[in-house]
């Protein structure tokens, strides 16, 4: 306790318990602000990744259904297509129109057009009674993701026969020469190649540059 508690005023607020208030040093708030605005940078890239990741699942989804469709044509001993450029046509029949999309079909030897792909639809495996057939017109889930093309013998349709082999014709069953399927976002700058070799119907997949460079695993 002081000795002079009237002229010392720290000890009169110590008597009395009353504490001292400290504010933020200047070096405390540039330390604050700088922190934040690493933290901001971190941020913004991940969102942007976000749309990324969002066409990925397109290129994701379409990959997992051609070796679906390559796995049943051997499993089940028949034949699987897969037509690129076309959606469902809302309804309660199964039919199709000219789109953003594709449509996992069992055909015969009948060669396949958008007019009798109906005929042969098959249904999704994680909905039952569906049509199988997948649209990439929601842009916010996939990122805008575009089918851009597919060719596979000069024709938008990837057909496996019964060894899970790609074939050029559903009435003489020649081996095809395989071909690709290029799945592209213009909001996001990115674009990829899902290429199905002859002869095995290997899957690859690869980014594409702007210059049309293709790198693999990317």
């Amino acid at each position: 306790m002081c000795a002079e508690r009237r002229s010392c005023g720290a000890c009169v607020d110590r008597a009395r318990g009353v504490r001292a208030v400290s504010g933020f040093t200047l070096v405390e708030l540039l330390v604050t602000i700088t922190v934040l605005a690493i933290a901001t940078a971190l941020v913004i890239p991940q969102m942007g990744q976000t749309g990324v990741l969002r066409v990925q699942s397109a290129v994701r989804t379409i990959t997992s259904d051609i070796a679906q469709a390559q796995t049943e044509a051997m499993a089940y001993q028949t034949r699987r297509a897969l037509y690129f450029g076309v959606v469902l046509v809302p309804g309660d029949g199964v039919a199709f129109e000219e789109g953003n999309g594709y449509a996992v079909v069992e055909p015969t030897t009948e060669p396949l057009t958008v007019a009798n792909l109906g005929n042969y639809a098959m249904f999704m495996p994680e909905k039952n009674g569906e049509p199988y057939a997948r649209g990439f017109a929601n842009s916010q889930v996939y990122g805008g993701a575009v089918i851009e093309s597919a060719s596979f013998d000069d024709e938008p349709v990837l057909m496996f026969d019964e060894l899970g082999g790609p074939i050029a014709s559903l009435e003489s069953g020649a081996t095809g020469n395989g071909g690709s399927v290029v799945v592209r976002s213009d909001a996001y700058g990115i674009a990829y190649e899902i290429e199905v070799e002859a002869m095995t119907g290997r899957i690859n997949v690869n980014r594409i540059e702007d210059e049309g460079e293709a790198i693999p695993g990317g």
